[in-house]
């Protein structure tokens, strides 16, 4: 969880490959914690063709039902049957705009939503932009993208920095001095 935190939570993403990773990693996590993901996301590259939607769009119904009997991924038919479908959704998404990245940004208006939070009681679960979001890919055919799932994603990927002020993540893209590593906080994912 803390390397997690200090090297990839909140970087900006421009790869589509990595936009999907993330989307589907995160409805995977829906009801669970992401500890359990974070555990079994080498398992889900595995799984899910290194997380390549041309390829996880094709997984036809055999496929499919062995991937719900993967003890490596969360086990859970509905989410199994959504990757697949969102895989299908994303190539979609991809051949109207160029490219997910090129889409997905335009929600916060080609720069991350840097926000001031002192404390993880601070942090919502959901905002207007997650919810237009999550509006506009539930329209285009994705499923397990709610506004809280959707908002964990556009934390993971960048698209909003919520690291909390105290942080040193934070205070590097503030600019402030970085702290020793005695400093940084506890791997709470701010």
């Amino acid at each position: 969880m803390q390397e997690y935190h200090d090297r990839e939570w909140g970087v900006p993403v421009h790869d589509d490959r990595r936009h999907f990773e993330f989307l589907l990693l995160e409805g995977a996590q829906a009801g669970l914690s992401w500890s359990t993901i974070l555990r079994k996301r080498m398992g889900y590259a595995r799984a899910f063709a290194q997380f390549d939607p041309a390829r996880v769009a094709r997984f036809d119904h055999a496929r499919r039902s062995r991937l719900a009997q993967n003890p490596d991924i969360v086990r859970h038919r509905p989410k199994v049957e959504a990757a697949v479908s969102n895989a299908r959704a994303f190539l979609a998404i991809q051949r109207e705009f160029g490219s997910f990245d090129r889409y997905v940004w335009r929600f916060v208006g080609g720069q991350p939503l840097a926000n001031r939070w002192g404390s993880p009681i601070e942090v919502p679960v959901r905002t207007p932009e997650s919810d237009a979001l999550s509006e506009d890919l539930r329209r285009r055919g994705f499923g397990f993208v709610g506004s809280t799932i959707v908002y964990a994603y556009m934390q993971a990927v960048g698209l909003v920095d919520d690291h909390l002020v105290g942080c040193f993540r934070h205070r590097e893209r503030t600019g402030r001095t970085h702290p020793s590593t005695s400093e940084r906080p506890a791997p709470a994912l701010d």
